[in-house]
């Protein structure tokens, strides 16, 4: 390729950030809301700018080159620059109003954020939320989201964090299930998910047991816990209001996990970012004996 003859733009280097964190174009178009094609006529267009190629292809996957790392470490500065100065312009306006982004899984999201918003929009009716169910760690330095809640305390990183709950876990069998269980038999996440908590507590008591489905859906786990599949480790606040499954552990979780919330410091002047990260300090303590499983 040539020299560089043109200034890049920015809009092409996060199309170039978001390549460097998917690995393929097919999931950077759907990070960005585009189409395949327009992912690789942006990487194109960005390679003809700086005159050299930023990524080579490697087993389906797209692989920076020497350079393209060393662009991809000050694209990823330039995102969080970029980022900050929409908080800052941001936090001029206290208006409790406009789009808040909250992240948290899926489990978090559908079977309880969810059910729980009325109150917020009961206080401050101009706002809108957009609740984004994910296992990803989505960046709230790089406006992402807004609000993160996280199953762990983040070990690193430039946020306001502050613990929202205890989440107990215990072990559940089917109600009334249609299939014989044998006490050895179990269901679980998918193998990408064994580092978890609720995941090693499985594994120290397998044994001689089996696990009979994997699964990264944890609504899909416990529907198979009250089908009579297997056992399953289950977080309280999910399955016991169901009526499909029993707790067979006793009283007491038999593992807690720690509920964190992640703000970035400069999102926290906003208005709307605050009031909403304050109904949510409310909301887990009103609602704290739910989540930590103790009978």
């Amino acid at each position: 390729m040539q020299p560089p003859s043109t200034v890049p733009n920015w809009d092409d280097l996060r199309f170039l950030a978001t390549i460097g964190r998917e690995g393929t174009l097919a999931a950077t178009a759907r990070r960005l809301g585009v189409d395949q094609t327009t992912v690789a006529r942006r990487l194109r267009a960005l390679e003809e700018a700086l005159g050299t190629p930023l990524f080579e292809r490697n087993d389906g996957r797209w692989q920076p080159t020497p350079v393209g790392m060393r662009v991809l470490e000050r694209c990823s500065r330039i995102e969080d620059e970029v980022a900050g100065v929409i908080r800052v312009a941001d936090a001029g306006t206290q208006a409790i109003s406009g789009l808040v982004r909250i992240t948290a899984v899926s489990a978090l999201i559908g079977d309880y954020l969810a059910g729980q918003l009325g109150s917020l929009y009961a206080l401050h009716p101009e706002l809108s939320i957009e609740l984004i169910a994910s296992n990803d760690n989505l960046s709230v330095s790089r406006r992402e989201a807004d609000i993160a809640i996280r199953l762990a305390r983040p070990a690193s990183g430039d946020f306001l964090i502050r613990k929202l709950a205890d989440v107990g876990f215990a072990i559940y069998g089917a109600a009334q299930g249609d299939l014989p269980v044998r006490p050895g038999d179990w269901v679980a996440y998918n193998p990408d998910l064994d580092h978890t908590p609720e995941m090693r507590q499985l594994t120290a008591m397998l044994g001689d047991g089996r696990i009979r489905l994997r699964s990264n859906s944890l609504r899909g786990l416990a529907r198979a816990v009250a089908d009579g599949i297997g056992q399953g480790i289950l977080p309280c606040f999910l399955a016991d209001p169901d009526t499909h499954l029993t707790r067979l552990s006793g009283p007491q979780p038999v593992l807690s996990r720690e509920v964190w919330m992640l703000i970035h410091p400069d999102a926290r002047q906003q208005a709307r970012v605050a009031a909403t990260a304050d109904w949510l300090v409310r909301r887990f303590e009103a609602t704290a004996g739910i989540f930590s499983g103790t009978l």
